[in-house]
C-alpha cells in the first residue's frame, strides 16, 4: 500500500479566509462566532454563528460564474485555489486522467435553496432562474473543482451529516493509497447560515444563544458555523519524486455506524471508529498526543466523545489532549471535519495545540485535557481527528508528522 500525504491546503471560514490567517486565529484563540448578518433575523431564536462576514462574492468571481455558484460552490472554489496553489500541481496529462475530487457536504446548495424557496412562496413569483437545480445540487461544488483545474478521474460528493468531510477525505486517502489515483482533492464545504437553515436547527433545540463552549459544564448547545477546508492528498513517492512540501501524512481512516438512534450518539459507535482508525494507521494509542475532537458544545456529544476516548485510550486517554476548534469557528456541518483537520496539521507540523475557549467550568463527564482557553506548545508525533454525525455515522482520520 501506498503511503499519503498532504501537499496542500485551504480554507475560508469565520476565522480567516487562508489557512495562514486561520491558524494564526486558533493560536491566539479568536473567537469567530458573533451576530448574524442576514434577513429577518428578528424572527430568528438563535442569532449568533461563525458567519464569513463581509464576504461580497463579486470581488473573486464574475457574474456568470455568480449565476452558477452557490455559497457553498464559492468558498470550495476559494479553498480549492489556495490548497492546488501551494500543492504546485498542475493538472495535465495522465495526472489529469487518474486525479479525482471527492468532497463532502451536508446542505449543498442550501442557500440557493432557501432564496428560491423565498421568491416563489412570499414573493409570488412564478419563475426561478434556469441554473436554480445546477446551482444547489450537493455536487455542484465537486464538478466545478474538477471543471476548473481539468481534473478527469474519481470525482463525486459524500454527504452524511456532519460527519461528510472526514468521510470524503476518507475515500480520498483510499483512492491514493490503493493506488488508483496518485492525487486526490478533498475536504468539504458549507453554507447553511440563512434564515430556513437557522430555522431548521432552531427547532432540534440543541443550538445555543449565546456561544460554544465545549466540555465545560456550562455548555448549553451548539453554534452554527459555514466555510471550507480543501486538501491535496498524495501519493508519497510522487510527492518526493516532484519535491513537494509536506503538510502531515494521513496514516489511517474507519467508519462506524453506531446503529441505534438518529440523533443521540453512541459511545460505542464511537469507540469503535476510533480504535478502527488506530489499527488501520498501524498506531500504538502512546502515540497519540493530540485529539481535535468532534466536540459539539451538546451535553450528549462531549460526555459520550470524552466516554469513548477514555476507554479506547485507557490510562493513557490523561496524557492526551483534546479540544475542539467549533468553539472558535462554529460547526460548519458537512464542511466542519475539513475545516478541523488543519488544527490537526497544525499540532504535527508546528507543534502549537489549537484551545478549547469559551471553556468556563469543568465537568466531571469531561474530565479529559481539553486545552482550555488557551493554546499550548507541545511536540506530538500523531493525532486524531473525529467526526461524529446525526444518524450515528462516525469517521476518524489518523495523521503523522512527516
Amino acid at each position: 500500500m501506498r503511503r499519503v500525504v498532504i501537499t496542500g491546503a485551504g480554507t475560508i471560514n469565520a476565522l480567516g479566509r487562508t489557512v495562514p490567517d486561520t491558524l494564526e486565529a486558533m493560536r491566539e484563540g479568536r473567537c469567530g462566532i458573533g451576530p448574524l448578518e442576514m434577513r429577518d433575523t428578528d424572527r430568528l431564536a438563535i442569532k449568533i454563528g461563525g458567519q464569513v462576514k463581509g464576504f461580497d462574492p463579486e470581488e473573486v468571481f464574475n457574474r456568470q460564474q455568480i449565476a452558477l455558484y452557490d455559497r457553498y460552490t464559492q468558498f470550495t472554489l476559494i479553498a480549492a485555489e489556495e490548497a492546488i496553489r501551494q500543492s504546485g500541481l498542475t493538472f495535465d496529462g495522465e495526472l489529469a486522467n487518474n486525479s479525482g475530487v471527492v468532497l463532502g457536504t451536508s446542505g449543498g446548495g442550501l442557500t440557493t435553496q432557501d432564496e428560491n424557496y423565498r421568491a416563489v412562496y412570499e414573493e409570488g413569483k412564478n419563475r426561478v432562474h434556469p441554473f436554480v437545480v445546477p446551482k444547489l445540487m450537493n455536487n455542484a461544488a465537486c464538478s466545478h473543482v474538477s471543471m476548473q483545474y481539468n481534473i478527469k478521474g474519481p470525482s463525486f460528493t459524500v454527504a452524511s451529516a456532519c460527519a461528510s468531510s472526514n468521510h470524503a477525505m476518507g475515500q480520498a486517502f483510499w483512492f491514493v493509497r490503493s493506488g488508483m489515483a496518485p492525487v486526490m482533492v478533498t475536504g468539504g464545504s458549507e453554507s447553511m447560515l440563512c434564515f430556513g437553515g437557522i430555522k431548521a436547527w432552531e427547532g432540534l433545540r440543541v443550538m445555543s444563544k449565546d456561544g460554544c463552549r465545549p466540555f465545560s459544564a456550562t455548555r448549553n448547545g451548539m453554534v452554527q458555523g459555514e466555510g471550507a477546508g480543501i486538501f491535496v492528498f498524495e501519493d508519497y513517492e510522487h510527492a518526493k519524486a516532484r519535491g513537494a512540501e509536506i503538510l502531515a501524512e494521513v496514516a489511517g481512516f474507519a467508519m462506524s455506524s453506531d446503529a441505534a438512534d438518529i440523533v443521540m450518539p453512541s459511545k460505542q459507535g464511537a469507540a469503535r471508529a476510533i480504535s478502527a482508525a488506530l489499527a488501520d494507521a498501524r498506531l500504538d494509542r502512546e502515540r497519540i498526543g493530540y485529539i481535535n475532537a468532534h466536540g459539539t458544545g451538546t451535553a450528549a456529544n462531549d460526555k459520550t466523545e470524552c466516554a469513548a476516548v477514555a476507554d479506547v485510550f485507557g490510562t493513557h486517554a490523561d496524557d492526551l489532549m483534546i479540544s475542539s476548534t467549533k468553539s472558535m469557528h462554529g460547526h460548519c456541518i458537512g464542511g466542519t471535519g475539513a475545516v478541523e483537520l488543519l488544527a490537526c496539521i497544525m499540532a504535527l507540523r508546528d507543534g502549537v495545540i489549537a484551545p478549547t475557549i469559551g471553556y468556563e467550568e469543568p465537568d466531571p463527564e469531561c474530565a479529559l485535557d481539553c486545552v482550555p482557553n488557551t493554546a499550548r506548545e507541545a511536540k506530538v508525533g500523531a493525532a486524531l481527528s473525529n467526526a461524529f454525525a446525526f444518524g450515528g455515522l462516525n469517521a476518524v482520520l489518523a495523521l503523522k508528522a512527516v
